[in-house]
């Protein structure tokens, strides 16, 4: 199949520049672009985040440990807070 191009020559002269530098044709050089560039599209998803969900999940134990003791330091009792100091 023959297929005219509609775009920016620079672009193309860019592609021709690239695939001669590789030593490969234009036509092929094209096809790896389109592919991997449909390859990156299959693996998107609607949320972009959730490629971050679980990053820190390595951090589990010590967000444990720093949650106990907020957790432990907010139930504590400051008496001064509570005595009546005449304010």
């Amino acid at each position: 199949m023959k297929l005219d191009w509609v775009g920016s020559f620079a672009i193309v002269r860019r592609a021709k520049s690239a695939a001669a530098g590789r030593g490969i044709p234009l036509r092929e050089f094209v096809t790896e672009a389109v592919r991997e560039k449909l390859a990156a599209g299959a693996n998107t998803t609607e949320k972009p985040w959730m490629k971050h969900f679980g990053k820190l999940k390595h951090l589990h134990k010590e967000t444990l440990r720093i949650n106990r003791l907020i957790e432990e330091d907010s139930e504590r009792i400051d008496p001064e807070m509570w005595s009546d100091s005449g304010h």
